[in-house]
């Protein structure tokens, strides 16, 4: 399966930005130049999460294992091109699942661990997935039962039961050939696509994000270099890794420059903390809220050592010009603002770049637009540019606001099964959804000013309120209803459900209207935490519903 046009291809290799090399090409490399370095280790307290013991293993250990993986998967019948449904934790089998797919030219799709049957089976409907692969025990639960339940025509394994890791020494001359006639048979390509992930994108609605091999490595070499990785560094990885932040800031540069991913799930401060101790990590990433706590209470940071951290990484979230002095001043540790999607924008706000911890928590570099004099891999390479969202014409002065527009290798090319032309501009530029600011004394920053779209981002879970609506209308005890977000101070929004009773003498309570969406399937993460009673929805002329007209009732409630 390829997305990209054959001129994009062309123009992109043209330029250096695009290679001939895949996720599985740079395991193989790494594991003939540094066969005993670290590749992948899960953390130490694994097994109060799955009953299974911790794996640790080196480049040609995780190179071997997934090679036999990848005999596994095409002896149960996984072809080249099928579609794969992926629910795990973040254990050392779903990063060794990855090569393994990629290996045979297979198509993985993760998808959070919190998603249910509602979730999994409105995602299946677009995707059309042939297997799903689930683990079979993470916290008591079988994950694999989810692909049973959600899916009908999909055939399921699960790891630990049908597939699980094995081959550490290596594979024997005859199944070396089997995997070299599967590859003559079956030749891959850097550009062909390897992961649809998952995004509410600009629409509200959840759509797949198919991305090549390509794709994700100049993803993962922006990360890199704009986050100062080096060959051999520890990287802590404490997000699931379904998306950017743990695919494009983890797994792709880290196959390609030789670092080792230490592997964390779910969020536990402890043992986060203990891991950059034990492991001698020199990068990750932490949500706002935990940096901001970090940074109050010095007494915790300073009961560990972290003599090789030398930068974390953060966003999603606008950052505490004080917390990063804290870190940078106190603690010796860099702090770099990152603003990305699973799409392909891609913007690091660093100290190299924008020294100041006021500037830097709130601006970026204006990486690619015309008129500024950024240098370095990602502004040569990318391109953006910002349009007022009424009449897509470029804005340019400083202080205008609009649409954020982006395009350059990291980009995608479209939605799974939509039409590009919706949300890309003429130029091919993909249009964000979300409104900036040009800032700086010549323009040089941008500033993110808020969303043009609907989207909650509940602690850095993307929810649907057009999904949400839609389930509400069949409850029978409800004449309309509508959800939209609130302010959180440690999860940045929460989800409060505004409905009209049908009967005012037999309201639905908040745990009435959880319980219904828990009869639909809906994952728990989802499910409003407040609910506002009204007499009518607020509706412009075509009658839709006015979202934010509402948010700001619950705020002033």
């Amino acid at each position: 399966m390829k997305t990209s046009t054959p001129e994009r291809i062309q123009k992109l290799t043209d330029k250096g930005l695009w290679g001939d090399k895949t996720l599985c090409n740079y395991l193989e490399i790494q594991a003939q130049e540094h066969p005993d370095s670290l590749a992948a280790a899960d953390q130490h307290t694994r097994e109060q999460l799955t009953d299974s013991p911790p794996v640790r293993l080196t480049f040609a250990e995780l190179n071997n294992v997934s090679k036999t993986l990848s005999l596994d998967l095409l002896q149960a019948g996984i072809c080249h091109g099928d579609r794969v449904m992926l629910q795990m934790p973040n254990v050392v089998e779903l990063m060794a699942l990855y090569f393994a797919l990629s290996r045979i030219g297979a198509i993985a799709s993760p998808l959070p661990v919190q998603y249910g049957r509602h979730e999994i089976s409105t995602l299946a409907q677009a995707l059309e997935p042939g297997w799903f692969i689930g683990a079979t025990n993470f916290r008591g639960a079988n994950l694999a039962d989810n692909g049973f339940s959600a899916l009908t025509s999909s055939k399921v394994l699960g790891i630990g039961s049908d597939l699980s890791l094995r081959g550490h020494a290596g594979v024997s001359g005859g199944e070396e050939a089997l995997l070299q006639s599967h590859r003559e048979e079956n030749p891959i390509s850097a550009n062909d696509i390897c992961t649809v992930c998952w995004t509410s994108g600009t629409t509200g609605t959840p759509k797949g994000v198919p991305r090549s091999h390509n794709m994700w490595l100049a993803s993962g070499h922006m990360t890199a270099t704009g986050s100062h990785y080096q060959a051999g560094d520890i990287l802590l990885n404490p997000f699931p890794m379904v998306n950017m932040s743990a695919l494009g800031g983890f797994l792709f540069p880290a196959a390609k420059l030789g670092c080792g991913i230490v592997l964390h799930h779910p969020l536990d401060i402890p043992v986060f903390l203990q891991q950059i101790q034990q492991e001698s990590v020199t990068f990750t990433i932490a949500p706002p809220a935990l940096l901001n706590k970090l940074a109050k209470e010095p007494e915790l940071w300073n009961s560990f050592d972290f003599p090789s951290l030398r930068g974390i990484g953060s966003g999603a979230a606008p950052l505490a010009p004080e917390m990063i002095a804290t870190f940078e001043n106190d603690y010796g540790v860099n702090i770099y603002n990152i603003y990305g999607s699973n799409e392909g924008i891609a913007l690091i706000s660093g100290p190299d770049a924008i020294p100041s911890p006021q500037h830097r928590a709130a601006l970026f570099p204006r990486s690619g637009a015309k008129n500024t004099n950024w240098s370095g891999p990602l502004h040569e390479a990318v391109q953006s540019m910002v349009v007022d969202p009424e009449t897509g014409s470029e804005l340019t002065a400083v202080g205008d606001r609009g649409e954020l527009c982006f395009s350059g290798p990291t980009v995608f090319d479209g939605y799974l099964n939509s039409d590009a032309a919706e949300v890309f501009t003429s130029e091919g530029f993909f249009r964000t959804g979300d409104l900036v600011e040009i800032c700086g004394e010549a323009g040089e920053f941008y500033r993110i000013a808020g969303r043009l779209k609907d989207i909650i981002n509940r602690g850095g879970m993307k929810i649907s309120p057009a999904e949400l609506d839609a389930l509400l209308e069949g409850h029978t005890a409800l004449s309309e209803a509508a959800v939209c977000a609130y302010p959180d101070p440690v999860l940045g929004e929460k989800v409060c459900v505004c409905i009209v009773p049908l009967d005012e003498n037999s309201k639905p309570t908040l745990d009435d209207i959880c319980d219904f969406l828990r009869d639909c399937g809906l994952a728990t993460f989802k499910l409003p935490e407040r609910l506002l009673v009204v007499d009518g929805l607020p509706r412009n002329p075509l009658g839709k519903v006015l979202r934010h007209e509402l948010a700001e009732r619950v705020v002033t409630d």
